[in-house]
């Protein structure tokens, strides 16, 4: 007997369904010290705002840890889990309350740049699609992820600091397209 494969389908109409939760996009706790929100939206090739998608982050701690078993640094110790989840609104906006995170070491033992993994989920993606989120005032200079992007196409990975945090569009095709990864 021969099995196939199940064939690829765009995100359906039930994604919704018991993806987010209420506190999905609370890294940490509300009222945290060094707490700062990343908000943002999600938009189409034609520049309309996308309802229906979902933004997933996964992040270090501020001192560079992940809560993880595999992390040899071991748990934080301030209530941080990581991972933040957050579908948009009807307008296409959403918001992740998180603290910056912290310089993980690469493959090569120098400093990454402070960063976010975001994975996007949306109507006509056969799969996530990848990006990273970067910090205008931070320092990314060394950063070979970040080095790797075109320089003209950089800016599509900066958050904008705005009063209460960061703004972080994603822009899913089309002009000012954001830079995503193949992972």
């Amino acid at each position: 007997m021969r099995l196939e494969g199940t064939p690829s389908q765009t995100v359906g109409p039930y994604l919704s369904i018991g993806l987010p939760w209420d506190d999905g996009p609370f890294v940490v706790p509300e009222g945290t010290e060094g707490a700062v929100w990343i908000r943002g939206g999600v938009y189409d090739g034609a520049g309309n705002p996308v309802p229906d998608a979902m933004i997933e982050t996964w992040q270090a701690d501020p001192d560079g840890g992940f809560d993880h078993p595999d992390d040899p640094r071991g748990k934080p110790a301030t209530p941080f889990r990581g991972f933040g989840r957050c579908p948009t609104d009807e307008q296409g906006q959403y918001r992740i309350l998180t603290l910056l995170p912290g310089i993980v070491p690469d493959a090569s033992g120098s400093g990454q740049a402070r960063h976010i993994d975001v994975s996007v989920f949306a109507r006509g993606l056969l799969n996530r699609v990848v990006t990273r989120i970067y910090f205008e005032d931070q320092d990314n200079a060394d950063d070979a992820v970040l080095a790797s992007v075109p320089e003209e196409r950089r800016d599509t990975l900066l958050a904008k600091k705005d009063g209460t945090g960061y703004r972080f569009d994603v822009r899913l095709q089309g002009e000012g397209e954001t830079v995503f990864f193949s992972v």
